[in-house]
């Protein structure tokens, strides 16, 4: 058997694309446009800027600690073991969690456009959401050995649309919807920084895919920051298309579904019909690959001490913190509007990016990394972190709370697994 890792710069950028290139582009452009207005697409540049920041600091930790646990892997070489990285493990956890939540409501959010369900619309958006979780969760339980088969065509299908609705919307866009003179207030920009940031986080699942890298040093950096770089152009151009053919209070009005309704004036109802239909295959794909993914980490921790050993525990083809981590997200999707799910998401998983960069700030000469830009990473999620729990205050203070409330429950799982059974985190030895 050949022993060549396959996992080459366009491989592995491939990956981080699709991940980045799910769910978040259909939810979170309504999101961020709600804040920002048309003048979103500087958010999407501003949040591009930040991943790159970051997206330097996960390759350097890659390519010096290349493991398949990333993040985990990183906050232990950093921090050590212990309480703090423990907890910070799991807080990545909780917004994994947090992250399908969205990707469940949008489903149901596009999924009830091919109904005329009134005023009990809220109602059945949950029980979409609700229904394709437990579907992948039974698929999930009986094996799921066909979901990386299936992902390559699935992410080539939604990328296409996704660039053809681009280039088409741009094509016959309204100039006067995109003036200057429609932006709101520069700090509304700022505001809908973490959201927007949100929509490339995916690209951290590039580092899980290290060890199966040649030459990590060289192909992890290259694939970070290929995948963004593209991700990032996609991006300003389908919100260019997306304001360019709605004014700001459509895209408000449809702000859950804004992708298909901006496909509207140019294609008409087939138009919005096939962007419908991407973004619940772009949204099942994504759930299906994120449950896989979810369980496959919990048994880890599990193993390592990180989560309660029930989420190690064998249950049909799969393990049972497939079906805690199913129950969780089923909580989350029908007690959280969507917009509160995007922003304690986004917060708490730059909670967890800034705490990566100040360890590996530590550690840098592990790392040969650039403390300069080290820094700036640093800088660029604090501020993202300060103006979203800024806006968080004035517009929705339960979204803190929510945040808090998740950093409190990591950190109080990880002392009572210390300190009622004895576990401690195992740690793997660099090379």
């Amino acid at each position: 058997m050949s022993d060549k890792k396959p996992m080459t710069v366009l491989a592995a950028a491939s990956l981080g694309i699709g991940s980045m290139v799910g769910a978040g582009i259909f939810a979170l452009m309504g999101e961020a446009g709600a804040i920002a207005g048309s003048a979103v697409y500087l958010s999407f540049i501003l949040g591009g800027i930040v991943a790159l920041l970051s997206g330097y600091s996960l390759a350097r930790l890659g390519a010096r600690y290349p493991a398949a646990g990333g993040i985990v892997e990183y906050l232990v070489q950093s921090y050590g073991v212990g309480l703090f990285s423990g907890a910070m493990a799991i807080m990545l956890y909780i917004a994994a969690l947090v992250a399908l939540a969205l990707v469940a409501k949008t489903f149901g959010s596009y999924a009830i456009t091919f109904f005329h369900l009134g005023e009990a619309s809220h109602l059945w958006v949950n029980g979409f959401a609700n229904g394709i979780i437990i579907l992948f969760v039974l698929i999930n339980l009986e094996g799921a050995s066909s979901v990386a088969r299936w992902e390559k065509p699935i992410v080539a299908f939604k990328v296409l649309i996704l660039i053809g609705f681009a280039v088409t919307g741009l094509i016959f866009s309204r100039p006067e919807l995109l003036s200057p003179s429609l932006y709101p207030e520069s700090k509304m920009v700022l505001y809908s920084l973490a959201i927007t940031f949100f929509a490339f986080e995916g690209f951290r699942v590039i580092t899980n895919a290290a060890e199966d890298m040649p030459d990590p040093a060289r192909t992890l950096p290259r694939a970070i920051l290929l995948a963004i770089v593209l991700v990032m152009f996609l991006y300003i151009a389908v919100a260019l298309a997306v304001f360019g053919n709605l004014d700001v209070e459509q895209v408000i009005k449809a702000k859950d579904f804004a992708l298909a309704q901006a496909a509207y004036p140019v294609f008409g109802a087939a138009g919005f019909t096939i962007v419908a239909i991407a973004a619940l295959i772009s949204t099942a794909s994504s759930i299906n690959a994120n449950l896989y993914a979810v369980t496959n980490v919990t048994y880890q921790m599990a193993k390592d001490g990180e989560l309660p050993c029930e989420f190690g525990k064998p249950i049909g083809h799969s393990r049972d913190g497939l079906l805690i981590s199913g129950g969780l997200i089923i909580l989350m999707t029908d007690f959280f509007p969507l917009s509160e799910i995007a922003a304690v998401g986004s917060i708490a998983i730059l909670i967890v990016h800034l705490i990566v960069h100040l360890g590996h700030f530590k550690i840098r000469r592990e790392t040969g990394a650039s403390a300069a830009i080290l820094l700036l990473a640093i800088l660029a999620a604090l501020l993202a972190i300060g103006f979203a729990v800024s806006y968080s205050i004035k517009t929705s203070p339960n979204i803190i709370w929510f945040v808090l409330g998740a950093l409190i429950c990591a950190f109080v799982t990880e002392f009572l697994l210390h300190q009622f059974t004895g576990r401690r985190i195992q740690t793997r030895t660099p090379e």
